[in-house]
């Protein structure tokens, strides 16, 4: 049993803004650097929330009003310089402000001039690089401001050449990398093994003024390849790789780091990116929090408690015209429902894939700019992007409709933060605030098996949001009811002989049963969606299929790192001598989902054989 603090004792403990981060845990990779946070990372905590979640944030904020007027002379005393107090707001009727307002989550980096303004237009109209991304993540050698007036002097000379000034005045920064001579095991595990501290970043010391990355107070890990950065729901799966591997600090570190984030933006971006702060992606902080409790102890939820309902209430936000991620609708039979979808509140081309944004809705013949960049920007939360899911006509990526798309598995994960908040607000001391999240994931796991269950076909569905209907595309995401127990038994069993029909290869499950060159959809299988397949399927009592999807994938994994030495992101299931595909870019090398998944099932493996009395001694 842990034990949690008052609303007052933590404005107390934590200083009231969030910043007093120690590890508390110490190992290689484990001390905490000093850090300066910049000016521009303050709290954005913009969160209008919509009448559903309404009582939720009453309780809170009566909470925190009652435990402010009962704070002990000595409490009182330690707060007295240090402790934000919110702003007094107006109530309106359906929706309040909970926090004092502030812009949607956008950063202003107008002063980061390979993110926005005339040179960066330049340089990405010309592909001065084959990758977008490439340009958004260098460093300018000068002061920005110079290299700028440079350009304008330069620019309009007949022998001026944009790639030779790039590379003149801006660098990418130094950090390893996995290269051709690195040295490669005999063995895939004992690749991974020696590849983790190549993929580990120190924490950030300073914030540097003419870089893309967000600083991070603790040390890191990075997938490898043109990803350079933390990317949030990668990181879950990372982590249990990293603690079979003997790295629970780093895993450890990742939450703190989410945390961080979460009390800097009122949310985990993409990834530690400015050009990523106006969208998130799957949100895993939850359930990360509580792979930590498992490996470190129930004691150490307060420390992640207060950002985990922070965390959901950015995405419990239904704020805004038109109602962002959360939307309350009525389906056909005249039922009311509250979901959830992907969004991103800058609905232009992607900094980071500029011209790739511009060429596609130039192709699409679509009206509305601004749709189609939200939309495209919204498949890359979902972290699917880009897949079939998303797409009208089930093939095109110019017919991509993300924001009108409920998908099953962003709501599950959601139902599994409902349940998870409800337990650990009652063990913090919160009974009533328990009970409102005990009730909103009642009512939205209601809503997935009314809305997203197809009885007859036994599989789970995305919704359409406005054509009031299951959507067809048959996708891996069905197997987030599994993983998270949301299922029922006989769900679970129908949706295990629809993986057996539509989905099984020889190197494991298809993400989708469309062929559309998408590397979210077949042949390609990803590391995450195995992982949480093989669990899920574990968890409801059907293991042969689980231990079989296992040994296909962990074979293929095998295969092609013995072929190329190299761990890659993704995989194709259906061809074993051909490579996984499609994409924006090519096929990556590192690579941390992967690595951490295949350390993670070798490990249950090895438990399940040492506990059957089959492994050999050596």
């Amino acid at each position: 049993m842990f034990q949690c603090l008052k609303d007052s004792e933590w404005s107390a403990q934590r200083g009231g803004n969030g910043n007093n981060m120690q590890s508390g845990h110490h190992d290689s990779f484990s001390t905490t650097r000093a850090f300066v946070q910049h000016p521009t990372t303050t709290r954005l905590r913009a969160l209008s929330l919509g009448a559903r979640n309404d009582d939720l944030i009453h309780l809170m904020d009566s909470e925190r009003l009652a435990h402010s007027d009962n704070i002990t002379a000595q409490g009182a005393a330690a707060t007295t310089s240090t402790t934000l107090t919110p702003e007094k707001v107006e109530l309106e009727p359906e929706k309040f402000e909970l926090f004092p307002t502030r812009s949607r989550h956008r950063v202003s980096y107008s002063d980061r001039i390979q993110l926005s303004g005339e040179l960066f237009e330049a340089v990405q109209h010309n592909r001065v690089f084959s990758d977008s991304k490439h340009y958004v993540d260098m460093l300018s050698v000068l002061v920005p401001g110079t290299v700028i007036d440079k350009w304008k002097q330069e620019k309009d000379n007949p022998d001026f050449d944009l790639g030779r000034f790039v590379g003149e005045h801006f660098e990418l920064p130094k950090v390893p990398d996995v290269s051709d001579d690195f040295e490669h095991k005999e063995k895939c595990r004992e690749h991974i093994q020696t590849l983790w501290p190549l993929l580990f970043r120190h924490s950030d010391d300073l914030f540097n003024p003419s870089s893309s990355l967000i600083p991070l107070p603790h040390h890191y890990v990075v997938p490898g390849g043109r990803f350079r950065e933390v990317y949030y729901w990668d990181t879950y799966f990372t982590a249990h790789g990293l603690i079979a591997d003997g790295h629970r600090e780093m895993a450890l570190n990742m939450a703190k780091n989410f945390k961080f984030m979460i009390d800097t933006y009122g949310h985990v971006p993409n990834g530690n990116r400015l050009y990523y702060v106006s969208r998130s992606q799957p949100p895993f902080y939850i359930p990360l929090v509580a792979l930590m409790a498992v490996e470190f102890g129930e004691d150490i939820i307060p420390e992640f408690y207060e950002e985990a309902v922070l965390e959901y209430t950015f995405w419990a936000d239904s704020g805004g015209d038109p109602e962002r991620r959360y939307v309350t609708f009525t389906d056909p039979e005249g039922r009311s429902h509250s979901l959830n979808r992907y969004w991103d509140d800058n609905p232009v081309p992607r900094e980071e894939s500029w011209i790739e944004d511009k060429l596609e809705f130039e192709a699409s013949g679509a009206k509305d700019a601004e749709t189609f960049y939200r939309d495209i920007r919204a498949a890359c939360e979902s972290g699917w992007d880009f897949t079939s899911r998303w797409f009208a006509d089930r093939n095109s990526i110019t017919t991509i409709e993300t924001t009108a798309i409920l998908p099953v598995d962003l709501n599950t994960v959601l139902w599994f933060c409902e349940t998870k908040l409800s337990e650990w607000s009652e063990k913090c001391g919160h009974p009533r605030r328990a009970e409102k999240f005990r009730d909103l994931a009642d009512s939205r796991k209601e809503s997935i098996n009314e809305l997203m269950w197809d009885t007859e076909r036994g599989f789970y569905f995305d919704y359409h949001l406005h054509r009031k209907t299951k959507t067809e595309s048959w996708s891996l995401a069905a197997i987030y009811p599994l993983y998270f127990g949301l299922a029922t038994q006989s769900q679970a069993e129908a949706i295990a002989e629809n993986l057996v029909e539509y989905f099984l290869q020889d190197g494991g499950l298809l993400t989708t049963t469309a062929n559309t060159g998408q590397q979210w959809d077949a042949p390609n299988g990803w590391a995450p969606l195995q992982w949480m397949a093989i669990v899920g399927l574990q968890q409801y009592g059907m293991t042969a299929l689980a231990d079989e999807i296992r040994l296909r994938w962990l074979k293929l994994n095998e295969k092609v790192y013995a072929e190329s030495g190299k761990m890659v992101e993704k995989y194709n299931v259906v061809n074993l001598d051909e490579k996984g595909g499609g994409g924006e870019y090519p096929l990556q090398d590192g690579f941390g989902w992967t690595n951490g998944v295949f350390s993670a099932l070798s490990a249950r493996l090895d438990n399940e054989l040492q506990v059957s009395g089959t492994v050999q001694e050596e």
